[in-house]
């Protein structure tokens, strides 16, 4: 089993270069990183192949701009519900997975249970998302919707410069 107290302290200072190159642009060839970072494209790829196998590297994928796919608000909600069992906690994470909208949805301490990022089209749209998916959840007991006015930053990751 992994111990957290060790996670991350077998990346050096290429590693996370390397990382920071790959964050940038997942397409960049081990020629262009190695060349970025001093290193072979061989030593590169082992160690990319290394942070891969280890799970550091999740996987690879493309950024999308929402609002030019017709998504322009962000909605933050946050939910408590009316049980804390295991089962009631279960069923509403799967119901959150099932709605295309959900972009992120996290278990939280503190006054909410939940604290969930949803992309609508507009104010109608959440609406609609409100009625047809999220109030169709069992278990609700509260909530609070507020939508995103601005994104000051937005990073995946704290390695990004």
């Amino acid at each position: 089993m992994d111990n957290p107290a060790t996670e991350g302290k077998s990346f050096d200072k290429q590693d996370l270069a390397i990382l920071r190159l790959l964050l940038a642009d997942s397409r960049a060839s081990l020629q262009e990183i190695g060349k970025a970072v001093g290193l072979s494209t061989t030593s590169c790829w082992n160690r990319i192949k290394r942070m891969t196998d280890s799970g550091a590297i999740d996987g690879y994928t493309i950024k999308v701009d929402l609002p030019k796919i017709g998504y322009h608000d962000t909605v933050i909600v946050q939910v408590t519900l009316e049980s804390h069992s295991e089962e009631t906690l279960d069923e509403f994470g799967r119901a959150l997975k099932s709605i295309p909208e959900v972009l992120e949805a996290s278990l939280i301490s503190g006054d909410y249970d939940y604290f969930i990022k949803i992309a609508v089209k507009d104010t109608r749209d959440y609406e609609r998302l409100l009625r047809e998916k999220l109030y169709k959840i069992p278990g609700i007991r509260h909530s609070k919707s507020s939508f995103v006015l601005r994104t000051l930053k937005k990073e995946d990751t704290p390695l990004t410069s």
